[in-house]
């Protein structure tokens, strides 16, 4: 077996994205980094204007707007809490106003706030639910009664609408010293299969990403030193760690209608990390 550090980590090429999304129009919540940036600009190669929500970080929200323009596509930076509920309503009538619909939501926005179980604080729980649970419930349900007003506009897309849930492999693997994230995204999990049955005859398509280890400010500790890096490398089959643009493009495709018959579904981009090669040599 190649040793890892001798296994270069490649960069996501540069090559061009069809723009399978022209003409449309999606949110991205939690779009000023990480994931929630790369997919906002993967949308907009991809030809969607996008709305780049985010709570911190204004500057940065409007940098990603500028590279949203950049690309040909139009951006608008709009500040909202997920969690509440007037602050999703405004932001879903402010961005009909200025694009007319929403086509695609990524309801990527999450945060973590780790604790060891017995030293949890209420306000730590409350804090990971309200934003990436109850935000991902107060989103979806905006997009999706824009979806049902409108309906199905075929020169635009085969479907009325598609929300994208940013989920993780942590809705299905454990994760000690971190029960409220990896719960909120188990509830993710059933929340967005429960809805995508429920809209499937609105031909609204529901279905989610799980990323595994994705190289983003959230998770530095994990991969800024080579001892560090090396250690998360026995997690990840595939010898690299995930980069936000392998997400974005993820997006890209579950967005468009090469996806269209892709419903309630989790889709793991996680260089093998759901193959528990922790029983590669054993069992």
């Amino acid at each position: 077996m190649i040793p890892t550090q001798q296994i270069p980590n490649p960069t996501m090429p540069t090559c061009k994205t069809p723009r399978l999304l022209e003409g449309q129009k999606a949110l991205v919540t939690g779009a000023n980094s990480g994931i929630g940036r790369a997919a906002a600009l993967s949308l907009a190669e991809a030809g969607a204007d996008v709305v780049v929500n985010y709570i911190g970080g204004e500057e940065a929200a409007a940098d990603v707007v500028k590279e949203i323009e950049s690309r040909g596509s139009r951006g608008i930076a709009y500040r909202a809490d997920i969690s509440d509920e007037q602050q999703v309503q405004a932001m879903f009538a402010e961005m009909c106003r200025e694009f007319g619909t929403v086509d695609i939501l990524v309801n990527n926005a999450g945060i973590q706030k780790d604790s060891p179980f017995d030293q949890m604080t209420l306000e730590q729980w409350n804090a990971v639910l309200n934003v990436n649970l109850t935000g991902q419930f107060l989103c979806a349900r905006e997009a999706v009664r824009e979806f049902k007003r409108r309906g199905v506009v075929p020169e635009v897309s085969c479907s009325a609408g598609k929300i994208i849930s940013m989920s993780s492999v942590h809705d299905s693997i454990p994760w000690a010293g971190h029960v409220n994230y990896a719960t909120s995204k188990g509830g993710i999990m059933l929340m967005y299969k429960s809805i995508a049955q429920e809209m499937a005859p609105y031909r609204i398509r529901v279905n989610a990403i799980a990323p595994g280890a994705v190289r983003t400010p959230i998770n530095t500790e994990a991969w800024e030193t080579p001892a560090a890096y090396e250690e998360l490398m026995q997690l990840i089959p595939y010898k690299r760690i995930g980069e936000p643009r392998d997400i974005g493009q993820a997006v890209v495709w579950l967005a468009s209608d090469q996806s269209d018959y892709l419903v309630g579904t989790t889709l793991y981009v996680d260089g093998g990390m759901m193959l528990y090669p922790g029983f590669a040599t054993g069992g």
